[in-house]
C-alpha cells in the first residue's frame, strides 16, 4: 500500500490515542525532563510498520539505505529524520501504541475460525544457553522440522484471512493452553490441528458456544462432527499459508511480513518487531481466503449436508 495511505490511518489513531492516553494520566509533583523527539509517535509507528511491507530483510539496512540515504523521496513525510541509533532508543515507545493499533485492526468473527501456532526461534540453537536478551522469557519448543529456542506466535483468523486474535507464548507453553484467552470473543467453529486435541478444552469452549474441531486419532469416535465440518477441517491450511507470509519474506514479493530473524537486542523492540508485522500483514490488499461471502457463511451448513 502508498506510505501517505499507512500514515495517515496511523496518524488519525495516533490523535485519538494520545488524548486518551493524557487524559488518563495520573499527575505528579515531581519535576522530571521530558525531551521532545523529533519524530512525532506516528511517523516512528509508520516507519516501522513500513518495514515489513519493503523488500528489505533487517531493519537496520531498511532505515540507513532507504529511509536516509533516498531523504529526497522521503522528506515530504518525514522532514526531520533521525539517526539509526537514536530511532532504534524510540521504537520501545511505540510498543503500547502498536498493540492498541493492531487490536483495532482486527476481523469480525463469522462463525468459522481457524487456530495455529508458529515457532519464533531467536538465536541459533548452540547459542541458546549465551542469550542473555530473553534470560528467563523464552524456552524450547518443537516444530514439525526440529526444535528451537525462542517463542510462539499463537493466531485465529477467520476464513477471509483476517486476523482475529494473537497471543506470544514462550517456546515451551502448550498450544492448548492459551486457546481459552484467544477464543473468548469468538462464536461458531473453531478449527485446528491435532496438537489442540483435548477433552476438557473442548467442553470448556463449547460451554462458551465455541465448538473446537480438531482431526481425529485412530482411537478416537467421530461422533460430533458433521460433514461439512470435516469438508472445513481440510480447509485448515489456510492459516498455515498465514504464518507462512508472517515468517518468510521472498526476493521480489512485496507485502510478505518477516517477524523471525535472530538479531533483536531488546524484548521491547522483538514485541515491536512482531506487532508491526501482524499490522502490515492486516494491509494486505490479497489475504488468503476461502473467498466466501457472508450468505455462503451463513448457508455452509445447509449447502454442504
Amino acid at each position: 500500500m502508498e506510505l501517505e495511505q499507512l500514515f495517515c490511518a496511523i496518524d488519525d489513531f495516533c490523535l485519538d490515542f494520545e488524548a486518551k492516553l493524557n487524559s488518563e494520566l495520573i499527575s505528579s509533583q515531581s519535576q522530571k525532563r521530558k525531551r521532545k523527539s523529533r519524530l512525532c509517535l506516528s511517523e516512528v509507528m509508520t516507519i516501522i510498520v513500513h518495514f515489513h511491507q519493503s523488500s528489505y530483510r533487517n531493519f537496520q539496512d531498511y532505515y540507513q539505505k532507504s529511509i536516509l540515504t533516498n531523504y529526497h523521496r522521503y522528506h515530504r513525510y518525514f522532514p526531520s529524520l533521525v539517526s539509526y541509533n537514536r530511532f532504534v532508543e524510540l521504537m520501545p515507545d511505540a510498543l503500547l501504541p502498536l498493540i492498541c493499533y493492531l487490536n483495532s485492526r482486527k476481523g469480525q468473527c463469522s462463525g468459522i475460525s481457524f487456530i495455529d501456532s508458529m515457532g519464533i526461534p531467536i538465536c541459533h540453537n548452540k547459542r541458546a544457553k549465551r542469550n542473555k536478551v530473553f534470560r528467563g522469557l523464552s524456552g524450547w519448543g518443537r516444530s514439525s522440522v526440529d526444535w528451537y529456542f525462542g517463542f510462539k506466535l499463537h493466531l485465529i483468523i477467520n476464513e477471509q484471512g483476517e486476523l482475529l486474535a494473537f497471543q506470544v507464548t514462550p517456546g515451551n507453553v502448550d498450544d492448548r493452553k492459551p486457546v481459552p484467552t484467544l477464543a473468548q470473543n469468538l462464536w461458531g467453529r473453531l478449527f485446528g490441528d491435532k496438537g489442540y486435541i483435548s477433552k476438557s478444552l473442548f467442553q470448556e469452549l463449547l460451554e462458551n458456544d465455541v465448538k473446537l474441531i480438531t482431526p481425529f486419532k485412530e482411537n478416537m469416535k467421530n461422533k460430533l462432527v458433521e460433514l461439512w465440518e470435516k469438508l472445513m477441517l481440510r480447509k485448515r491450511a489456510l492459516i498455515e499459508t498465514v504464518n507462512d507470509q508472517l515468517w518468510l519474506r521472498h526476493a521480489g514479493y512485496q507485502n510478505i511480513s518477516q517477524v523471525v530473524h535472530s538479531r533483536h537486542r531488546s524484548i521491547y523492540n522483538f514485541m515491536v518487531n512482531i506487532i508491526a508485522g501482524l499490522i502490515a500483514y492486516t494491509w494486505q490488499d490479497k489475504k488468503p481466503s476461502l473467498k466466501l461471502d457472508k450468505h455462503e457463511v451463513t448457508s455452509l451448513p445447509a449447502l454442504l449436508i
